[in-house]
């Protein structure tokens, strides 16, 4: 089974048929042994019929009991290994389905991260959380093909045989059965890929819609929409709900037929093989083996119409992964023979019109946050732009020194599971006194504090054993700890109280803001944010309409003045999710910052 840091190799994307080839080539050694199990159990299994029909005719009928001893030693023989066998061919199916899971979940994730900033501008959260869920196990369980398929191709083949000797009508009835079959379900097959790829799409559509609802709650519910939207998503599931019933109705002919067909076919054989005992034309032991053939049957003929589903649901699945592997991300590329300058330098944005002097604290407010945050992805180099650096088109500089001196800090930022020091440390191995510097300016100290084992303590997936505005923070120390030539920070405090986020205003101002080799750019509309700042750029619809500092464009401005003053007019209460342990002020933690030290 493939490592969890092993290369996945280089998935054939050109198709959702040879997506699924090209997981069974991928573990070819494993997937041989495993056809090679099954077929050799399935085989044996037709074999018991054959072995008590030798028992009967040779030692049964004519009273022969040496023979008939030998007969029974066999059978039993044959079903110990059988038993075997099917343990074995099992614990190999389970390792090649896992195998192809976990190989998939590789590419996919790889490929998000290749994707990088351009995955949200073209794909929906939604669709990626559909394969992560659902494709990704519907394509590993289709390749049980592999196995119980080509061993039931194998049985199948072998029992035809092994009936030609007794009767070759029976033989050719069992032969012209399969192609009578595909008949009768391949419609059925073709119709669920058509149902299920329009169910699978909406699917996706609605997961990104409970993605988009669940992260902008509380501005629905203060503009009074939340019932509104509540009632458009009630009608989109029902909408899920009907198409699903449609897929489950394919699907449940398709099962039923996988059952009732085969044993309706092979009832017909049993009926043939009774004619032709009462007419003296097979023996009663090949009369009683062609009863266990059938018995036999059932199962092969039952594995070929359910990895015909499989597949066909499959392909259903590798086609929305297929086309996920397609996307390629914005040329980023950066120039190869451009450095970036030596020195900090300017950013400038042309299409926003703000420019970021070096060693200053530069603010960005715009009554909609996501106008700031575009010239945040574009002056961090996360959008496709004509900014520059320094008089150079950032496009143009290596990425990766763009990388090691801008850094964008995102408020919904990733939190990896791990200890406190772990997650705010990142790839790097900061001393302790760095650690304790960047905890203060964050305001981070009684986080610190109030876990049980300080910086070592157990942080789970994404902090959610921490409230938002601890999360918040964190990120904040981590971006700090960084300590990048170029901090872009979006909405850093929006999820703290305003005692707290004054203290982090005026740490974050004494950290960055007065060193003249580090430049912060933050987007907030928060007064006490935009009081710490050297400059203030007020955006209109992704434009600077003005700039200065926050009481200059306050006195002129009047809408600069209602973007900012309903903070001002609002008490100073604690956020919901913060409680009592977010009020930290400068005169409340002067024991916390030693037991941090």
């Amino acid at each position: 089974m493939i490592d969890a840091y092993e290369d996945p190799g280089t998935p054939d994307s050109r198709g959702p048929a040879r997506y699924l080839v090209w997981l069974v080539r991928q573990q070819w050694r494993r997937s041989a042994v495993g056809a090679l199990l099954a077929s050799t159990w399935t085989t044996l299994m037709a074999l018991s019929p054959y072995l008590m029909s030798r028992a009967v005719d040779d030692g049964l009928e004519p009273g022969d009991q040496a023979v008939l001893a030998g007969w029974a030693g066999a059978m039993l023989a044959a079903g110990t290994f059988s038993a075997w066998l099917s343990i074995m061919r099992h614990r190999t199916m389970t390792r090649i389905r896992m195998d192809a899971n976990f190989r998939t979940v590789k590419v996919v994730v790889g490929q998000a991260v290749r994707l990088g900033a351009a995955l949200p501008r073209q794909v929906g959260a939604g669709e990626v959380v559909t394969i992560g869920v659902g494709d990704v196990t519907t394509i590993a369980q289709s390749l049980t093909f592999v196995g119980p398929g080509i061993g039931s191709m194998v049985s199948y083949s072998v029992v035809a045989g092994l009936l030609l000797s007794v009767s070759p009508t029976l033989a050719a009835v069992i032969l012209l059965g399969v192609p009578v079959l595909a008949v009768l379900v391949g419609p059925l097959l073709g119709r669920l890929q058509g149902v299920e790829s329009s169910y699978r799409e909406r699917q996706g559509v609605l997961t990104a819609r409970i993605g988009d609802l669940s992260g902008g709650l509380r501005v629905l519910n203060g503009l009074g929409g939340k019932g509104l939207f509540a009632d458009a998503f009630r009608r989109d599931s029902r909408r899920l709900q009907e198409q699903g019933y449609r897929v489950g109705a394919v699907s449940s002919w398709i099962q039923a037929l996988g059952v009732g067909l085969p044993t309706l076919f092979l009832a017909v054989v049993t009926w043939l093989a009774a004619r032709l005992a009462a007419q003296g034309a097979i023996t009663v032991g090949e009369l009683v083996s062609v009863y266990g053939y059938v018995a036999v049957l059932i199962m092969p003929v039952a594995f070929f119409i359910e990895c015909g589903f499989q597949i066909s649901r499959a392909l259903v699945a590798a086609r929305r992964v297929v086309r996920f592997l397609a996307l390629e991300p914005d040329d980023d590329s950066g120039g190869p023979g451009v450095d970036a300058p030596a020195s900090p330098s300017e950013l400038h944005d042309p299409d926003s019109g703000v420019t970021v002097v070096p060693g200053r604290l530069t603010a960005l407010a715009g009554a909609r946050p996501a106008d700031a945050a575009a010239v945040v992805d574009r002056l961090g180099r996360f959008a496709p732009s004509a900014a520059t650096w320094g008089g150079v088109r950032l496009d143009a500089v290596a990425l990766a020194q763009v990388r090691a001196r801008i850094l964008v800090a995102d408020n919904e930022a990733d939190l990896f599971a791990g200890t406190l020091r772990e997650l705010v440390s990142g790839r790097g191995e900061p001393g302790e006194e760095a650690i304790a510097r960047a905890v203060r300016a964050a305001v981070a100290d009684d986080i610190v504090l109030g876990l049980p084992e300080g910086l070592d303590s157990a942080i789970d997936a994404q902090g959610r054993n921490l409230s938002g505005g601890q999360r918040q923070r964190v990120r904040l120390v981590r971006a700090l700890l960084a300590d990048p030539e170029v901090l872009l920070a979006v909405e850093p405090t929006s999820a703290l109280d305003a005692h707290t986020e004054a203290a982090v205003a005026d740490r974050l101002r004494a950290e960055r803001g007065e060193r003249t080799d580090r430049t912060t750019v933050v987007a907030s509309t928060s007064p006490l944010m935009l009081d710490r700042a050297d400059t203030v750029y007020y955006l209109v619809d992704g434009k600077a309409a003005a700039v200065g500092s926050h009481q200059r464009l306050l006195a002129e401005e009047p809408g600069y003045r209602a973007l900012v003053a309903r903070d001002t007019d609002e008490p100073d209460e604690l956020d919901e999710e913060e409680g009592p342990t977010d009020l930290a002020g400068d005169e409340g933690l002067a024991s916390v910052e030693e037991s941090v030290r």
